[in-house]
């Protein structure tokens, strides 16, 4: 099959008014002189197509693969899922300053309102520089009368769980859930393929027209969980050369993988495709006469029917194994 290979993508640069130069200096990805706040390196978003950078398949768009070879290239399940439609956008994040404090609507909402699916996501702690913090959750009871005062007042901060973060953590973000990445933060992203967002606090920044950006007070409060979580970060124990679980949620499982030696790959199962983001070092995807190298602030994907290869480590390297659910 010409797509059964280790399969690598354009990245798509996102302008961001939050964003710097990190994507460029640390993971060498092209920029003009504007402030990149993401790279979104797997895609299906609508003008947001990702296209292939290797192999057989380069030059043409993931979209078009996937209705070309469907279940072949998805997986059984994704495509019995979801059908052509990829479920997941993968991207890496540099915050040189705050985001905006936000949330994202569940799928019922989404459907509802959007005609599109919702947004659970995970983050990856890459690089922060030191007392960088997110925002995410509540840190106490409070009522919807409440809450709307202190987003009147802009003390959101004062009812906002914020925590401390250092390279290598972990955290689950739910739809629902009030959350905001911090300045100088560099995380790799897995969410559901959706671009919506309700933005409840910008910082009162304006854009280089002078513009606010809009904000979704009234839209956000359908969406709002109100609950305190019970959990803030995702705790695990990486054992080398062996995956080990991170998340698993409705729309996809995520695992850590750190090599020192070669790890080899063997499925009978045709369930899901498999991304790898690597978020530290560098190695070597091999099968057969086919050698692909990836490093830090790549991915590459697996599709569903390749059966066998094996993963060549250099420099400590660090991967996030991802299947769609």
């Amino acid at each position: 099959m010409p797509f059964n290979y280790p399969i690598k993508f354009e990245p798509i640069l996102q302008e961001r008014i939050w964003g710097g130069t990190k994507l460029h200096t640390m993971f060498g990805k092209a920029s003009k002189n504007f402030p990149v706040g993401e790279s979104w390196e797997i895609s299906t978003m609508p003008n947001q197509v990702s296209i292939v950078a290797n192999g057989n398949l380069k030059g043409q768009s993931l979209q078009e693969i996937i209705d070309r070879y469907k279940a072949d290239f998805l997986g059984d399940e994704v495509y019995k899922k979801y059908g052509t439609n990829f479920p997941l956008l993968i991207k890496f994040i540099d915050a040189k300053t705050d985001l905006s404090i936000q949330l994202h609507p569940d799928d019922t909402l989404a459907k509802k309102r959007h005609n599109s699916s919702g947004k659970e996501e995970i983050w990856y702690i890459i690089n922060a520089e030191k007392e960088s913090r997110l925002l995410f959750g509540f840190n106490q009871e409070l009522s919807k009368k409440t809450y709307l005062q202190h987003l009147k007042n802009s003390t959101l901060l004062e009812i906002l769980h914020q925590e401390k973060v250092s390279k290598g953590d972990v955290f689950k973000i739910p739809s629902g859930r009030v959350h905001a990445i911090g300045g100088g933060i560099m995380l790799a992203e897995i969410q559901q393929s959706s671009d919506i967002t309700y933005r409840l606090f910008d910082w009162n920044r304006k854009d280089a027209k002078g513009v606010e950006r809009e904000l979704h007070t009234d839209l956000a409060m359908e969406a709002i969980d109100f609950n305190i979580p019970n959990e803030f970060k995702t705790y695990y124990k990486s054992v080398y050369n062996t995956f080990v679980p991170l998340v698993n949620s409705l729309s996809f499982t995520t695992k850590i993988l750190d090599l020192k030696t070669v790890k080899k790959i063997g499925t009978t199962s045709k369930d899901s495709f498999t991304i790898y983001m690597c978020v530290a070092g560098k190695g070597y995807f091999n099968m057969e006469h086919i050698q692909v190298p990836i490093s830090i602030g790549e991915c590459i994907l697996i599709p569903a029917s390749l059966k066998k290869y094996s993963i060549k480590p250099e420099d400590n390297l660090r991967l996030l194994h991802i299947k769609a659910s």
